[in-house]
């Protein structure tokens, strides 16, 4: 979500029309309710920004554009081009912007495209294009996999800590995703596209644990439906440095991607964010750590380990929200644990078909279980 204190900005939807090559856009400004606004002599714009924003190139229009207009505050002038855009439109990656930059799809407030990321941004408007991304294609790979369950409808498997849910920049094989494609001979819901069949929610590439997908459209449906209601139960174990106090607990706190480091997310402010829930409660202490249960409300990108770092109590192991210590230092390096000690425990939903109340248990695996063994007290 855009900040509406410090940037103002339109994002709208253009497309080929289908007489005489021109645009539709929808504008939408902060706080102000959806409006269609059109020119009789061309593509739709923020009225500000009529006579010196230029239409996309016909290219990006063939295959849809999304158009973000965003304002850079005064506070950010000076700046970084690529760090002030990505401040001033947090649903975009640094990474992403760097790349629309050099790729001509900047344009600064006189129409003028900005290919270099690192030169100086000015206060003011700028036009972002953002090209629909290509289909990828995803290839069927005979990787095994822990399956819980499975039917004609969905399958819940119990993804090892290291394998990425599906195919994203510097992770394209050996998925989740390419391993269900082999299973189930490509029998997978489609309303992920071919980027990601299947995937209903995610958990991170080095979380353990409990993971439904589709393969039918309707089971898709239905399960979606129910995460967006948060009635899905969800039960993660984690070991954290330090006992939770109180022993258990409620973190309401609102979730979105960190203004100075976009690679992480944090508990923000402002109207920012998206509401998160996160109810833990220690479950056994250990050697200045505790086992702690987190039952997920909402889920969140990185919900967990940025709750549990909110309140003093990041998780061990965690190479981003948390930080080793001195105390446990040599047990990590001799046990070679090298990743947030998360497990996705326990899942429960209605099948989407049948109706059944359906729960699943996942014990926690080896490398979780020699820690905790470590730190018992």
């Amino acid at each position: 979500m855009i900040d509406p204190v410090t940037v103002g900005a339109a994002i709208g939807r253009a497309r080929r029309g289908k007489q005489g090559g021109h645009s539709n856009m929808d504008a939408i400004r902060p706080g102000n309710s959806a409006a269609r606004l059109r020119d009789a002599n061309g593509p739709a714009r923020p009225p500000a920004l009529k006579s010196v924003l230029p239409r996309p190139h016909s290219q990006s229009m063939n295959r849809g554009v999304s158009i973000i207009y965003a304002k850079v505050a005064p506070e950010a002038a000076g700046w970084r081009l690529d760090r002030a855009l990505a401040l001033a439109v947090p649903t975009l990656s640094r990474e992403r912007i760097k790349a629309l930059i050099s790729s001509g799809e900047v344009c600064d407030g006189a129409g003028l495209q900005v290919r270099d990321p690192s030169s100086k941004a000015q206060a003011g408007a700028y036009r972002i294009n953002v090209p629909e991304p290509l289909a990828a294609h995803n290839e069927p790979q005979d990787i095994a996999l822990e399956i819980i369950y499975e039917d004609d409808h969905l399958i819940v498997v119990d993804k090892p800590a290291g394998m990425v849910v599906h195919p994203a920049a510097g992770n394209f094989d050996g998925t989740l995703v390419n391993a269900l494609l082999h299973r189930c001979a490509g029998r997978l819901s489609s309303i992920g596209g071919v980027a990601r069949p299947g995937i209903v929610h995610r958990i991170d590439k080095d979380t353990s644990g409990l993971l439904v997908v589709a393969k039918t459209d309707v089971a898709h449906e239905g399960l979606s439906a129910q995460f967006a209601k948060h009635s899905i139960d969800r039960r993660y174990q984690a070991i954290v440095y330090g006992r939770p106090n109180p022993p258990s607990g409620s973190v309401d706190a609102p979730v979105a991607r960190s203004s100075t480091n976009r690679q992480k997310m944090a508990v923000v402010e402002g109207g920012r964010g998206k509401r998160a829930v996160t109810h833990y409660r220690m479950v056994q202490p250990l050697r200045e750590a505790a086992l702690v249960e987190c039952r997920l409300e909402t889920g969140r990108t990185h919900q967990v380990r940025v709750h549990m770092t909110s309140i003093g109590h990041p998780l061990i192991g965690d190479p981003v929200y948390g930080r080793v210590k001195s105390v446990h230092r040599e047990l990590l390096n001799q046990l070679d644990f090298k990743r947030q000690a998360l497990h996705a425990a326990e899942l429960g939903f209605v099948h989407p078909v049948s109706k059944e109340n359906l729960s699943f248990k996942s014990a926690i695996p080896s490398d979780m279980q020699e820690l905790f063994s470590a730190l018992s007290v």
